[in-house]
């Protein structure tokens, strides 16, 4: 079944209106997949839905479910389990079905409702700042999506990442608690940084703080990411240099 994924136009139903569903409806569509229907609240998420996805039906999230074969949950990990399990109540899902969720924390054990009627589990988590516009599909491009999946269907999910135009890795189920804390740090501390050097250079009046702490921070950055790099490469950086 893995290449049927890349061989086939799947029908995809997204369940969630917020930064994350619209967006990678978006790159499925882009791979070629048929986007069946999507689930919208809010105006806000409305219009975002609108937006992103013109011409796709905003519907009632059972009739989303109802017409897709790949059901995308781009809901908070808090509401995840409630809905899953209130969709499996009132029958909604089918046998055979793809159903992927997006939240950070949890693998596929959190899918064990519509597990149990015979649907495939898999759980994909875009290592990116979603802002919810187009300006995330370039921020997709060459990231990295976590993938917990049971072994036979690991490649189902791997295949729907690259068609994202992102880089698979497999991230264990027993291990997503961790994998999601350290995302969170990286992302919690990165801001605080950023946030009390520039409210420190505005103190100083220095115009544009922003663009004065931005270059040592990204470069900053890029070293620290090399460094890990070479690291795991057990590579020494920086690399020794010859001598003259």
């Amino acid at each position: 079944m893995s290449g049927s994924v890349q061989e086939s136009r799947l029908g995809v139903g997204v369940v969630g209106a917020g930064r994350v569903g619209p967006v990678l409806a978006r790159a499925l569509a882009g791979a070629g997949h048929a986007i069946t229907g999507i689930s919208a609240v809010s105006e806000e998420s409305r219009e975002r839905a609108e937006g992103m996805l013109p011409g796709v039906p905003i519907l009632e999230v059972p009739e989303v479910v109802r017409r897709s074969e790949l059901v995308l949950l781009a809901v908070p990990g808090s509401e995840l389990a409630g809905l899953v399990a209130g969709l499996a109540a009132t029958g909604a899902w089918q046998p055979g079905q793809l159903v992927i969720h997006t939240a950070p924390e949890f693998g596929t054990a959190v899918l064990a409702p519509a597990l149990a009627i015979g649907v495939i589990p898999i759980a994909l988590h875009p290592a990116i700042v979603f802002t919810g516009t187009s300006l995330d599909l370039a921020r997709l491009s060459g990231a990295t999506v976590a993938v917990t999946a049971p072994a036979p269907v690991l490649p189902i999910g791997q295949a729907l990442a690259v068609e994202m135009g992102a880089e698979p890795v497999i991230v264990r189920e027993q291990d997503r608690a961790a994998y999601a804390d350290a995302i969170a740090a990286a992302g919690e501390l990165s801001r605080a940084v950023v946030r009390q050097a520039t409210d420190a250079l505005r103190e100083l009046g220095i115009e544009r703080p922003d663009q004065l702490a931005g270059g040592v921070v990204r470069a900053a950055v890029e070293e620290e990411l090399l460094a890990a790099a070479a690291r795991d490469a057990g590579e020494d950086f920086p690399p020794d240099l010859p001598n003259h």
